[in-house]
């Protein structure tokens, strides 16, 4: 029986592990993390919409009804393709296929006081750190008399006008004028400030311009500000620093401008492409070794002359087509390239407030976006447990306004300065 061995058990590794269910195959799911964490939802968690165990899901419970798929908790530090073995910190493991699912991280543009300061939306507990931070800084800002401190604790910055940037923006000031103003009635809503920077010409460039449009003056209606072709130069304590020379005082940055792939692709003496994605044929393979796949966040692929997007929708469909071709190569059936069908791109702004472009034909906005953006989210969403409880969630909050998860779970320490969050260690695999 062949050997298959999957790293990553993100979008791209969980649909590779059921393509191969039950196809004669001995396949190991490799991951550092023993769950399957649905990341277009990490925002709700940092914004206290949801728990974060609601959109996370065991691996072993996802692949134990798999036949023929096995999950193994480990840190993947290197592959030697000419032997076909995996390196892991515990051991190894030789396969006879091999599918590199293994995502992408953050990527902050060589600035160091970016990452030592910042939070991002790629962890489930940096985000909660993040949910805790924000919270603290009202708690602070509740006891500091002096007002420009008080409103660089309240000043929130959001760096990057894609999904995850408007998104949080969004979410954060619902948080902030629906429950938090009224748990800290000592504090005036003016002093809070969330601002969104986008160093391009316009947020959510994936949508059409007159999308893009709506979502821009939705955002502003709301209160947020939003600062277009602004970029941002690093970071000190209590300040963001814009390449203009300016600063904005705050203690928040949430940074969401760009991702690269994972460190495991650097491992590899391969042929990379933009943001240091693998280079792959047509079949997702590397060149000169057909029997390694390379899917998701992870691969640089062009497909009439433009790269895929480091998206879900690449990943599922790379994924599972990876899990076929190895099906049919053993059969000895004849494969086509992979061809990437792009469903659209939708992105939610606020309450009853969201855009979508579906298959590019569909487009619309409003309440009826907003509606569909909640039902794709929730069918791509694992575990039946996990889809009630959100679904109950989002229906307590749009009747009652109720983001109850306003939870500080470690002490909190009196200080005259907000410590900036410690940078987190980023391991070799990140699923994707």
């Amino acid at each position: 029986m062949k050997k298959a061995v999957i790293i990553g058990m993100g979008f791209g590794g969980l649909r590779a592990a059921r393509a191969l269910s039950g196809k004669g195959v001995e396949a190991l799911v490799i991951d550092r993390r023993n769950f399957h964490l649905f990341q277009p939802l990490l925002y709700q968690v940092a914004t206290s919409f949801l728990e974060q165990e609601h959109i996370a899901y065991p691996s072993r419970a996802l692949l134990r009804t798999l036949k023929g798929i096995n999950f193994r908790l480990g840190e993947v530090t290197g592959v030697d393709l000419n032997n076909k073995v995996v390196h892991l910190a515990d051991g190894d493991a030789s396969y006879d296929y091999l599918v590199m699912a293994a995502g992408s991280v953050t990527h902050y543009f060589g600035m160091k006081s970016i990452e030592e300061q910042s939070f991002d939306l790629k962890s489930l507990d940096k985000t909660v750190r993040l949910r805790t931070h924000i919270l603290e800084n009202f708690e602070r800002a509740a006891r500091e008399p002096d007002p420009a401190k008080r409103h660089a604790l309240l000043t929130f910055v959001v760096v990057g006008g894609g999904p995850a940037g408007v998104e949080f923006a969004g979410s954060l000031q619902e948080l902030i004028r629906f429950e938090l103003v009224k748990d800290y009635p000592c504090l005036d809503i003016a002093d809070t400030k969330i601002i969104l920077l986008e160093a391009r010409g316009s947020i959510l460039p994936f949508l059409p311009e007159k999308q893009r449009t709506y979502a821009l003056r939705k955002l502003s209606e709301m209160g947020v500000t939003v600062s277009l072709n602004t970029q941002v130069s690093g970071a000190e304590t209590g300040k963001v620093l814009l390449a203009n020379g300016s600063h904005i005082p705050s203690h928040t940055i949430l940074w969401s401008a760009g991702v690269q792939a994972a460190p495991l692709a650097a491992t590899l003496t391969i042929e990379k492409g933009a943001a240091g994605r693998i280079r792959v044929e047509p079949d997702l393979t590397i060149p000169g070794h057909p029997e390694v796949f390379v899917v998701g966040d992870l691969a640089f692929l062009e497909q009439d002359g433009t790269p895929l997007p480091m998206v879900a929708q690449v990943a599922m469909q790379g994924g599972a087509y990876a899990g076929t071709t190895i099906h049919k190569r053993i059969k000895g059936l004849p494969v086509a390239p992979f061809r990437y069908f792009d469903k659209g791109n939708m992105a939610i702004i606020g309450r009853n407030t969201a855009a979508v472009n579906a298959f590019g034909f569909f487009k619309f906005t409003g309440f009826f976006a907003w509606a569909a953006w909640l039902a794709l989210h929730l069918y791509y969403l694992e575990g039946l447990r996990n889809r009630v409880m959100v679904g109950i969630n989002w229906f307590c909050n749009y009747f009652f306004r109720a983001q109850q998860i306003r939870v500080i779970s470690t002490p909190i320490a009196v200080k005259e300065d907000v410590e900036p969050p410690k940078a987190e260690i980023v391991s070799t695999v990140q699923s994707g």
